[in-house]
């Protein structure tokens, strides 16, 4: 029985057993000398910040086929990405996302170290030690979520997240090997996300099985431990979904800065604690008697709905139509969306 756990029987593990991600180079192709391609790395990465790998598949094969390679991404059009990212949430990455391609265009490449890449927009200490290993090879500290949970149950760390972050850093960095580093960064998150799941973790196949403390203690299910989160408030707003008659509909765009910054939404006012919010112009407005309901990752809002049918005449200042021909529901954030899904109704029972 092996009493310290080694990297090479996890990379023994992951030649076998590594996911399929369309974004990643196998450990077979990288053993034939085929090396990860730096914009898909970064990509996948900066998708993959506060979002599930199942919902990213998906996001990342359409940006591939839309721009294959960092500069076609520079060279288009801001409006155009942030259609394209709506769902992924946190908008702020598209707008960086933007901002690092032409950047990275603008020096005829990717920086190949882990300080050089720190200094691009929307690239922090994690994922410029995800791409500096995957994508570089270079033995680098990589530490997400699943990378905490097997630090934490291989050491059988009882501190709890956030405070042992540092601790599970250190820990992993001492696994971390001079060759196959990226090999290895990916192995452990997959370990975490197929073997030592937060739930029910499948001890009995795990390559690090004997060298784990918590499963020798039997608390591994119990690790890490994680101070306990205060309640999300709840915040409320509205919504004011115009269409014109010539099928264009009322939209503003939310400023750069803050939630949904850049993007096109209903017009409104900040969500707080009272729906104070006045109409953006004087209109039959109706209330919808229902509620687009969305959760942020800091609070909760419940959107109140009203609509109404306006002139086709009708301007506003600060404001904009979007014509019916280029309006596109899946383009909004997914609250706005949820607000309009309900709306459609309405004013498709509504007379002008």
């Amino acid at each position: 029985m092996r009493d310290t756990a080694a990297a090479s029987d996890l990379l023994d593990w992951y030649d076998s057993h590594a996911r399929s991600l369309p974004w990643r180079t196998s450990p077979a192709d990288r053993a034939r000398g085929i090396l990860p391609d730096p914009y898909a790395v970064w990509l996948s990465e900066i998708m993959l910040q506060q979002t599930t790998v199942a919902a990213v598949k998906a996001y990342f094969t359409r940006f591939m086929l839309l721009w294959p390679t960092v500069e076609a991404l520079a060279n288009a059009r801001d409006e155009d990405v942030m259609a394209e990212w709506a769902g992924l949430g946190y908008y702020a990455r598209a707008r960086n996302l933007l901002k690092c391609a032409r950047e990275v265009t603008a020096l005829g490449g990717f920086p190949t170290t882990r300080d050089g890449l720190q200094k691009l927009p929307g690239i922090g200490p994690y994922t410029s030690a995800a791409i500096s290993s995957i994508a570089y090879d270079l033995p680098e500290t990589v530490l997400d979520g699943n990378v905490e949970r097997v630090m934490s149950r291989l050491f059988a760390v009882q501190e709890p997240l956030p405070d042992s972050k540092e601790t599970l850093r250190s820990l992993a960095s001492s696994l971390t090997p001079e060759a196959r580093a990226g090999d290895y960064a990916q192995a452990v998150m997959d370990l975490g996300a197929t073997v030592c799941t937060p739930r029910s973790p499948a001890c009995g196949i795990c390559p690090w099985r004997d060298p784990c403390v918590a499963r020798a203690e039997g608390v591994a299910e119990s690790l890490p431990k994680k101070r306990p989160k205060p309640a999300k408030p709840t915040r409320v707003g509205i919504a004011y979904i115009g269409r014109r008659a010539d099928g264009a509909w009322l939209m503003e765009r939310r400023p750069d800065k803050g939630l949904l910054g850049g993007m096109l939404g209903w017009p409104g006012a900040a969500w707080g604690d009272e729906r104070i919010a006045q109409p953006p112009l004087e209109a039959d407005w109706q209330p919808l008697g229902a509620e687009a309901l969305h959760t942020f990752t800091h609070f909760h809002l419940r959107l109140d709905v009203h609509f109404a049918h306006l002139p086709a005449d009708t301007q506003v200042d600060g404001l904009e139509f979007v014509p019916k021909h280029s309006f596109t529901p899946k383009a909004l954030p997914t609250v706005m969306r949820k607000a309009f899904d309900l709306a459609q109704g309405a004013f498709d029972n509504t007379p002008e």
